[in-house]
């Protein structure tokens, strides 16, 4: 059964590791890892569809779940996790689930993953509803606790994304969006925490990095919903007004302290000429996009 799965393959040029000298095996990782950027690359159409759909119900006040097992999970839950620091969302807009639980992400929590009703039940604790979107994580695409999870959000109304590494794989069939990175076999044979796990967070990079400037996070290049609450954010969102509307530092601290200690705010008051409740209500009209608020 498994022995027919991409991820379980042989590596062609990595049966000899044990009797490679250090700089043979680290080219060999090199030249296997130097593909998995393409194999992404021919799933941008596809996780683009996913990005859409996952704004779509963030816009309507929904949340995004990724949910896996292992590496998977963890690397679900570590994109999760970095999306309040980055971007100043909510702490519950983007969510992450491991089988086993936040035990699973130091040590390891293997028999957990055999089981879809776990998945089932860690779903709903998680508050998942109808307006929300699952991402199920899984390199095997056959995971029975995510499966057991992907059942239970289609029953609930929700979205359902699916993240794989082998072509068709039973996740991809039973989701509203398949997304199937295939890098291929791994030189450590059967070890996806590799290429397997290098693919999967690349994706994971472009679904929440894509979704936030969608979502009018990002204004240019600049992450503009950084929050001063410290020394070294308050410098960053100083920068960051410099860098969008040209002025001075002198010049950036006014517009900061006027703001609210807003750097959306900020730009728009400084490229419009008005005053914070004008910004404001621009902004608010524009959903936040400082794009659109200062035509």
């Amino acid at each position: 059964m498994f022995e027919n799965l991409l991820t379980e393959r042989i590596h062609p040029a990595s049966g000899r590791l044990d009797e490679l000298n250090t700089l043979e095996i680290l080219g060999i990782m090199n030249s296997a890892d130097a593909e998995v950027a393409a194999a992404v690359e021919r799933e941008i159409p596809r996780i683009a569809r996913a990005v859409d759909a996952i704004g779509a119900a963030l816009e309507s006040g929904g949340h995004l779940v990724y949910l896996g097992a292992g590496t998977s999970g963890r690397l679900g839950v570590l994109d999760a996790s970095e999306c309040p620091p980055t971007f100043s969302v909510p702490a519950d807009m983007v969510r992450g689930i491991i089988a086993g639980g936040e035990a699973a992400l130091v040590r390891s929590v293997e028999a957990v993953e055999d089981d879809p009703a776990a998945g089932s039940r860690d779903l709903i604790a998680s508050g998942f509803g109808p307006r929300d979107v699952l991402v199920g994580i899984a390199a095997s695409g056959r995971t029975p606790y995510v499966l057991g999870a992907i059942t239970e959000a289609h029953r609930m109304g929700g979205v359902t994304c699916g993240i794989s590494c082998t072509p068709d794989s039973e996740l991809s069939r039973v989701v509203d969006y398949p997304i199937e990175p295939a890098p291929g076999p791994e030189i450590l044979t059967g070890s996806t925490r590799l290429r397997a796990g290098t693919a999967t967070k690349m994706v994971l990079n472009m679904i929440s990095t894509a979704l936030m400037i969608r979502l009018g996070y990002v204004y240019g290049n600049l992450m503009v919903n950084v929050q001063p609450t410290n020394q070294k954010l308050a410098d960053r969102a100083r920068r960051v007004i410099e860098s969008a509307t040209g002025v001075d530092e002198k010049r950036a601290f006014e517009l900061l302290e006027q703001s609210g200690q807003s750097v959306r705010t900020a730009i728009v008051m400084e490229k419009k000429k008005l005053p914070r409740d004008a910004a404001e209500r621009l902004l608010s009209v524009s959903r936040g996009r400082i794009s659109e608020a200062v035509k």
